[in-house]
């Protein structure tokens, strides 16, 4: 499952299914971050449809990925929330269920001015997924040629739905987020693309992750731990790619930040459907590149995800910052 689509392949639909947190976003601007015990004034809260594996079904939706949402929602007005906002971006909801004891869950999200943010998960029904999902996910799966999946669901809802997805015959993305200090073994070796931040990959591989020599050494323990590629990103630094061939540099396209919180969300959704469409990995994580950083250009979760004519603008009007050389991958 590990082989990348042979150089110039024709374009094919992108059919994605998608296993993650659904989450009602909670934010209030802010002038800068709060320290322990401080309280600090911000502007009005706003209510936004978020969760990490809804923000990657928006995303992949508005790039012209036909897309499936697996997940849990409570029996709330939340819920109704999300429900309606993925319906609204023409993603299929009927493999989400509701929870009659457990609420939606929410993010408490905090922005400042320069778009960084501190966020704080109430899981609710995320954490009711089981295997009632996983099944539902199995049938998606036979007409799907990736499945993207975070960790904001139970792990043993991830490990099946991975294993699940080998058996189909989906390239599985693995976005390892929220940061972890440790994965089964056995779910790394299943894993085709690794996607982690600079925080998640230091949380995982133990390691300090702040260059992008830095980040290709966690790439390559990723390697190391059987995944088949991994993808680091570092924020306005860019990202690095790590496969079997080496250690490339992403570059980050120029951008003024508004609001990071879906950045993360925008680039995997876009890496999953141009993976699904046959592009090579470094040509998909160019297009992360590109949606994520529209956007961190505008505030919101799903409301800042872009189009596809949106990143084409972006595309167009900027080049992107440069990188440094190619990391050896030895």
């Amino acid at each position: 499952m590990h082989a990348e689509p042979a150089a110039g392949q024709a374009e094919v639909p992108s059919r994605i299914v998608v296993l993650g947190g659904l989450n009602a976003d909670l934010v209030v601007a802010v002038p800068r971050l709060p320290r322990p015990a401080e309280t600090i004034m911000g502007e009005r809260l706003r209510t936004f449809a978020g969760g990490k594996g809804a923000n990657q079904a928006v995303a992949a939706a508005r790039l012209g990925g036909a897309v499936s949402m697996v997940g849990r929602v409570g029996q709330d007005a939340f819920g109704d929330m999300l429900l309606e906002s993925l319906v609204g971006d023409g993603i299929d909801t009927t493999a989400i269920g509701r929870d009659a004891e457990e609420p939606t869950g929410a993010a408490l999200i905090f922005v400042e001015e320069g778009g960084q943010n501190m966020i704080a998960v109430a899981p609710g029904a995320n954490a009711k997924v089981g295997r009632q999902e996983v099944d539902r996910l199995a049938t998606l799966l036979d007409a799907a040629s990736v499945l993207l999946v975070q960790l904001e669901v139970p792990l043993m809802a991830v490990e099946a739905a991975v294993q699940a997805a080998r058996q189909a015959g989906a390239r599985v993305i693995l976005n390892a987020a929220p940061a972890i200090s440790k994965l089964p073994d056995a779910l790394l070796q299943a894993v085709d693309v690794l996607v982690v931040n600079e925080v998640e990959a230091s949380s995982l591989f133990g390691r300090p992750v702040e260059s992008q020599d830095e980040a290709a050494a966690a790439g390559r323990a990723a390697l190391e731990n059987g995944v088949g590629a991994a993808i680091v990103t570092l924020g306005a630094a860019g990202s690095v790619v790590v496969d079997r061939s080496g250690a490339s540099p992403i570059a980050a396209y120029p951008v003024v930040a508004v609001d990071a919180t879906a950045a993360g969300d925008a680039f995997v959704g876009a890496l999953g459907v141009a993976l699904g469409r046959g592009a090579d990995l470094r040509s998909a994580a160019r297009l992360g590149a590109a949606a994520g950083a529209a956007a961190a250009s505008r505030p919101g979760a799903q409301s800042s995800l872009p189009r596809h004519n949106e990143i084409e603008e972006s595309l167009e009007r900027a080049k992107p910052q440069q990188a440094g050389p190619k990391s050896d991958a030895g």
